[in-house]
């Protein structure tokens, strides 16, 4: 998936169906780092190469990879059929527990309970989060619930929804030989 405006040039390559191995370089040393445990932890390969105009701030970075993301996953599922389609799983990292549910139903909305009490952690402003789930569901047409149970560290909240992100996403995205179809009553999971 390439995705190229006049804020961004983004690169995305992704492999649903594969081991965790990822090759991520967008600019912004956090965000690598969240992309990294996402795609470690949800067995889908990932390489993502952004190009963006950090140098007026992170956002239309941080939300274009979002989108290309979500267009790559949305491409590589194809029809959907034979998918579990639902998806929930919950992470802690040590003080903190986030739990995400997705269904890949072709409707994108989301719900997002999370407060992070920090405004950064280091240099990366930690509202962009949000604005990348944002981007990531409505670009894959997921339905997508984010809900912190608690937690005080902004670093180990936001690492534990990107984690908990991974895991919902890896039984959502899994083939199960018994569904013949799609996993819908209408038949389809095209909005």
């Amino acid at each position: 998936m390439n995705r190229e405006t006049k804020e961004t040039a983004i690169r995305v390559d992704l492999n649903l169906d594969g081991s965790g191995t990822y090759k991520i370089d967008t600019g912004i040393p956090f965000l690598d780092h969240m992309l990294e445990s996402l795609s470690r932890h949800s067995m889908i390969d990932l390489e993502v190469n952004a190009r963006g105009d950090i140098h007026i701030d992170d956002h239309h970075t941080v939300e274009d990879v979002g989108i290309a993301i979500g267009q790559a996953m949305d491409e590589a599922l194809g029809d959907k059929k034979g998918i579990l389609r639902f998806g929930s799983a919950e992470v802690p990292l040590d003080e903190a527990l986030v739990g995400v549910t997705v269904d890949l139903s072709g409707r994108p909305f989301i719900v997002y309970n999370v407060e992070v009490k920090a405004q950064r952690v280091g240099k990366f402003d930690c509202e962009l989060i949000n604005d990348f789930m944002q981007a990531l569901m409505n670009a894959a047409g997921m339905n997508l619930h984010i809900n912190m149970r608690y937690g005080r560290n902004a670093h180990h909240i936001i690492e534990a929804m990107f984690k908990a992100l991974a895991r919902a996403l890896s039984q959502a995205c899994t083939i199960d030989a018994r569904i013949a179809d799609v996993p819908s009553t209408k038949g389809s999971l095209r909005g």
